[in-house]
């Protein structure tokens, strides 16, 4: 069985006709008909009901069907990120989440460019499932990103668990307690009846979905949610009274002339930070950039589990 039979048989399943798929192909329809009939023997049972008009799979094709689809797709993928990997010595690609770049990664871009001058980095704001994406089709080489998405082909290193704040207008009464020792913490029940700001609007799933998550998984939801496009926006709102919203400890910086950000107690509700890499791919480039990553943890002080590449 060759690739080539998959593909024939996936363009007649989905055309319904031996003549339509032979034009999508490009061949002529007695030879496609061998084809097929080629890989019915060697496999051993009937994929395609000739006798119904369309033509219609049977149950064993159908099964093929679906399988056959992972496989093309697994090998256009596969040759993508090869021929990506071949330019992979004089650029990176490397693709983020926005509240990773207000972070630390700046920092990490800045040392690693110390190490590698002369590697041009082209930087793409995709979220966490573009970034799976971008990986598969050789977009990107590397993304940083939040949320976990399975798939074959990619690699998700936890870097580590960052501490999420709730963010309040200055005027707020828990900035006011906070200011007057009143209050140390916060938690998702005292958000519940608060208008929350939740980011990004689109694409999704994205960080907004992790929050919703974090509220259903105690058997909570918040009363008031408006959905806004992206994390200034969140904050800009925040300062002019208009509501909370949820970041990552490290944008505390952001806004904190107008804004008050308050731990959650205990720090008990944490947001991943994920490399995403392509399996099997030990680049000396990534190694770098991890290794990089790791050495800016350790001046900061952030706690978190080292792994290689």
């Amino acid at each position: 069985m060759e690739l080539r039979h998959l593909r024939y048989f996936v363009a007649v399943a989905e055309e319904k006709s031996f003549n339509k798929a032979a034009e999508r192909l490009y061949i002529s329809q007695p030879p496609l008909s061998r084809q097929i009939k080629q890989l019915e023997e060697e496999i051993g049972v009937t994929l395609i009901d000739r006798d119904n008009r369309p033509l219609k799979l049977t149950e064993a094709g159908e099964f093929f069907y679906e399988h056959a689809i992972q496989i093309l797709r697994k090998s256009d993928n596969l040759r993508a990120m090869t021929m990506r990997k071949g330019a992979f010595d004089s650029s990176l690609s490397i693709g983020f989440v926005s509240s990773i770049l207000y972070g630390i990664l700046p920092r990490v871009i800045a040392r690693f460019r110390q190490v590698y001058p002369n590697i041009e980095l082209k930087l793409h704001e995709l979220n966490s499932w573009q970034q799976t994406q971008a990986l598969t089709s050789g977009k990107i080489d590397v993304g940083f990103g939040r949320l976990l998405f399975e798939d074959a082909s990619v690699r998700r290193i936890l870097l580590r668990e960052e501490s999420l704040v709730v963010a309040v207008p200055l005027s707020h009464h828990m900035a006011q307690e906070q200011l007057n020792a009143q209050r140390i913490d916060v938690n998702l029940t005292d958000l519940t009846e608060e208008r929350l700001l939740l980011y990004p609007k689109a694409p999704r799933p994205s960080f907004i979905n992790y929050v919703l998550e974090l509220f259903e998984a105690r058997n909570l939801k918040p009363s008031h949610f408006t959905e806004v496009s992206e994390l200034h926006v969140a904050l800009g709102l925040v300062a002019a009274g208009e509501g909370v919203t949820i970041v990552p400890k490290t944008l505390e910086h952001l806004r904190n002339q107008e804004v008050t950000y308050i731990p959650f107690e205990d720090g008990l509700l944490v947001s991943p930070v994920i490399m995403n890499v392509r399996h099997f791919d030990k680049s000396e480039l990534l190694k770098t950039l991890l290794e990089v990553t790791y050495q800016i943890y350790d001046e900061e002080g952030f706690i978190y589990q080292r792994e290689q590449i």
